[in-house]
């Protein structure tokens, strides 16, 4: 277009805007009204929309994360307040800032700005969503579950108890159990330590697994809140690739940029007790030709550093007289025949008994540092599928606890099934008694104690 023309064009658009006939003057289509309604007629709504108990995810001082599932396309929220009828309850709804989500598996709904170690009443709802395109979207119906559940956030006067449970593997005939010995402990929050998967390829089967799962109690995290230490399964599956959608991340502003994908780590303070997760990742190397090239957990492993030393920096972390440190990998084994995850390329070599890591060095080398020189007393892992305990030592000051796996008193399966004393699912129970940190092991085969330690204050 000549300069002359293109002045001239542009003085009669805005002559044509100046008189309101800016659509006449140029031969722009007409866009889709913004206030175009649906006329075809509305679909009924087919059985409930809510089709789960809600969960408790990523628990913390000022902020919760809580999901339930629904059987159609939906918009989630929470109501939540500090009076037991709701009657000062606020309204949060699915999804971050500019839109909210809409999603016919999962709603996930992150509450920020909560007060610490105050108790919270709340429920959950959701709206029944027809959706044909920008503006063509329509709330056919409403449902609201009638149960009013409550919680108490963490924070430095919240009561110091928790419990680990690791290694389920939808195992339900063990998973029931511990559950059941989880509700008549009551804790303030429960650890989940890895691999409550197996390999995980669609979003249901996730559901199933956290929040439609196959034991008499589907409303076991409704007001127990649970953290989530991922384990090596837990990564497995195209759907457990993006776990987040099941299992919430933290909210943005929760984090750092730096660590942006760093959303399950956890520096938590519980009374008395700082609880900080972190995430061993893989028992293979990125290197072995398994993985084809498609998962990085070493520089998972190290952004997980820089983290961990800023967690343990944290006022209400720093000056908590215990430290307990949640890994689904042991970072300590002396047996020789462990293989320690860092054997290059391809994780085998005859001196050890597996190709996979029965135990991380490589986390051990990076995080061992900073929690020994934080005066942590106590790493409770996982992974081994045998409960074991490890004393401090000169050179590793840290105690280190491997919870149970999830056969009941048996090892081998088919016609090598053999009764294994040493194989019992397990609940691990810290809480402040008699002025010090106690940690007692519950056997979920024998239903007795397995073991107790106490701990004294760090330095």
């Amino acid at each position: 277009m000549k300069r002359r023309d293109f002045i001239k064009t542009s003085a009669l658009l805005a002559a044509a805007a100046g008189s309101g006939e800016l659509m006449k003057a140029t031969a722009m289509p007409a866009a889709e009204p913004e206030t175009e309604h649906l006329t075809e007629p509305e679909e009924p709504a087919e059985g409930p929309l809510i089709v789960s108990a809600p969960m408790l995810q990523n628990f913390a001082a000022t902020s919760i994360g809580v999901a339930f599932a629904v059987s159609a396309l939906a918009n989630g929220y929470v109501l939540i307040g500090e009076r037991p009828d709701l009657s000062d309850a606020r309204k949060f709804l699915c999804g971050g800032y500019r839109v909210t989500d809409i999603d016919d598996r999962v709603i996930r709904v992150r509450i920020t700005g909560l007060k610490p170690a105050t108790q919270y009443y709340y429920r959950i709802g959701a709206d029944r969503i027809r959706y044909d395109g920008g503006y063509r979207m329509k709330i056919l119906g409403n449902e609201e579950d009638s149960h009013i559940f409550r919680f108490t956030t963490a924070g430095a006067d919240a009561n110091a108890h928790f419990c680990v449970i690791n290694d389920t593997h939808a195992r339900w005939e063990s998973f029931g159990p511990v559950i059941d010995k989880v509700a008549e402990l009551a804790p303030s929050c429960v650890i989940w330590n890895g691999d409550a998967s197996n390999v995980e390829e669609a979003v249901e089967d996730q559901i199933r697994i956290f929040l439609n799962p196959a034991i008499e109690r589907k409303d076991y995290a409704t007001e127990i809140p649970y953290l989530f230490s991922p384990g090596n399964h837990d990564s497995r599956g195209m759907a457990n690739r993006h776990l987040e959608r099941v299992w919430m991340f933290r909210q943005p502003e929760e984090r750092l940029p730096r660590d942006w994908d760093l959303g399950r780590n956890f520096a938590v303070r519980l009374g008395d007790i700082a609880l900080v997760g972190l995430d061993t990742a893989e028992d293979k190397l990125d290197t072995n030709p398994i993985f084809a090239g498609l998962f990085t957990s070493g520089p998972y492993r190290e952004a997980q550093t820089e983290w961990l030393r800023d967690a343990l920096a944290q006022e209400e972390i720093r000056t908590a007289p215990y430290l307990v440190a949640f890994c689904h990998i042991p970072l300590f084994d002396d047996n020789p025949r462990h293989n320690p995850g860092d054997v290059a390329p391809a994780d085998k070599d005859p001196q050890y008994s597996t190709d996979f890591a029965y135990w991380q060095r490589t986390c051990a080398r990076l995080w061992g540092p900073l929690l020994e020189d934080a005066g942590c007393q106590l790493v409770i892992t996982a992974h081994q599928h045998r409960y074991r305990y490890d004393a401090p030592t000169a050179d590793r000051p840290w105690a280190q606890i491997i919870g149970g796996g999830p056969d009941m008193g048996f090892s081998g399966s088919g016609d090598n099934r053999k009764e294994d004393p040493g194989k019992f699912p397990t609940v691990v129970e810290g809480l402040i008694y008699r002025g010090r940190l106690e940690i007692r092991v519950h056997n979920l085969v024998t239903g007795t104690i397995q073991d107790r330690f106490t701990f004294p204050p760090r330095r």
